[in-house]
């Protein structure tokens, strides 16, 4: 009979192998991917396909997070935000990561190509190296531009979505690349506010660290205007129908207001609150791409 002690054991190194995947925004990603598949389809998509593909790029988006946990241990030691990650507490291992890391993005690659196409896992692998070499490695360290170039990693499964349905790439997907493309920035930075010392602290050169509280808000709503801009754009380009032109008109609105009042606070000299921003672009670009996928199902 097996201890108890042990099998708490296994399933915390199991736990902590999770949380190298970085689940939470995994699910970010995953909500980008599937909506594009319905746009691109016209309305439901294979449900194989979209489990293959959502299979997949879980695996891929795991893989990136894995690495980026590895190369950044030394710093995630020295930060508040970051001090419990698995890597640190020494639940796993720094050869054991790497080791996970690879084997998540040779497997996805694979899967991917096996059971969509070529361009889709040239397009997943693409993603896995933007975010940890372009990113990681060279920019997070060393520029306040970091998380704008860096953040383009993320705006990979707009068209891993459409090439798994097409196994082509067209307008559309690019238009939705950009959208999250302009939404890293307003969305990272109000973070880098609340955790400005942290970042401070290990020399990582964000922009809530290197600009003013003012300077980082007007970035903030100069970016959310554009990334909303770029939401509308998709009406004409994919011929998108009123539910979503309403849906990016109304939840844009509220998102540029929440970027301004960010603003106002940082202004007035009051304390301002930007992880209410955070929260509220996430939000905003979930309801975004939920209608993304819905509007393709309705005939107005």
């Amino acid at each position: 009979m097996k201890p108890v002690g042990a099998d708490r054991s296994l399933k915390r190194t199991i736990k902590a192998y999770i949380v190298l995947t970085k689940p939470r925004v995994l699910e970010l990603l995953l909500v980008s991917t599937v909506p594009v598949m319905f746009l691109a389809q016209g309305g439901l998509p294979n449900l194989w396909l979209v489990a293959a593909t959502v299979i997949g790029g879980s695996l891929s988006a795991g893989s990136a997070a894995a690495f980026n946990m590895y190369l950044d241990r030394d710093i995630d030691a020295h930060m508040q935000r970051t001090e419990n990650r698995p890597l640190v507490t020494g639940e796993v291992s720094p050869r054991g990561a790497l080791i996970f890391s690879w084997a998540l993005a040779i497997v996805s690659t694979v899967w991917l190509w096996l059971t969509t196409n070529l361009l889709t896992a040239a397009l997943s692998a693409t993603a896995i190296f933007f975010y940890v070499v372009i990113y990681t490695m060279i920019l997070k360290r060393r520029t306040e531009q970091n998380i704008v170039w860096g953040g383009i990693a993320g705006c990979f499964p707009v068209l891993i979505g459409w090439s798994a349905v097409t196994g082509s790439l067209d307008w559309p997907p690019f238009v939705l690349f950009m959208l999250v493309f302009l939404w890293t920035p307003p969305h990272y930075w109000p973070l880098s506010m609340k955790y400005k010392n942290d970042y401070d602290d290990v020399d990582v050169p964000m922009l809530g660290v290197t600009r003013s509280a003012p300077q980082v808000g007007l970035q903030v709503i100069l970016y959310a205007w554009a990334t909303v801009a770029c939401s509308l754009l998709l009406v004409p380009v994919a011929g998108m129908g009123l539910v979503y032109t309403v849906s990016a008109a109304v939840f844009g609105g509220w998102f540029i207001y929440e970027s301004h009042r960010l603003y106002a606070q940082a202004v007035r000299g009051t304390s301002p609150k930007p992880m209410r921003v955070f929260h509220a672009s996430i939000t905003y670009l979930t309801l975004i791409f939920l209608a993304v996928a819905v509007d393709p199902l309705l005939p107005f």
